[in-house]
């Protein structure tokens, strides 16, 4: 028995000229109008987060309820934040990256037929 299929090879697609399209460029552009600003403010928080851990201890020892500190709330606003920066870029996608993305997928499937 031989392992080798018949089958023929699926036609080449042209990723230059899929990557050179104005569509392509557009959705990189759009990319990167949502993620270059949410991870400079997301590193700046982070940032101000370990700035205030070393540097203001009284600040961030300070008792809000109980036991609960200052430092332990903004530790955890940092797990909040990223959760929320997801969902912010899940309906950010959704709305501007995915249709984009469904056209260039649909033009390059279209052209390999």
């Amino acid at each position: 028995m031989s392992t080798e299929t018949n089958a023929p090879s699926p036609p080449e697609t042209d990723w230059d000229k899929a990557h050179d399209s104005a569509e392509f460029k557009e959705l990189r552009a759009r990319l990167r109008r949502f993620v270059f600003p949410v991870s400079a403010l997301f590193l700046l928080w982070y940032l101000l987060y370990v700035l205030l851990a070393d540097y203001a201890h009284g600040f961030m020892s300070t008792k809000l309820v109980g036991n609960i500190t200052v430092g332990l709330v903004f530790g955890l606003l940092q797990f909040v934040s990223t959760f929320v920066i997801t969902g912010l870029y899940v309906r950010y996608a959704n709305k501007k990256l995915d249709p984009i993305a469904e056209k260039i997928r649909t033009d390059i499937e279209s052209e390999t037929k």
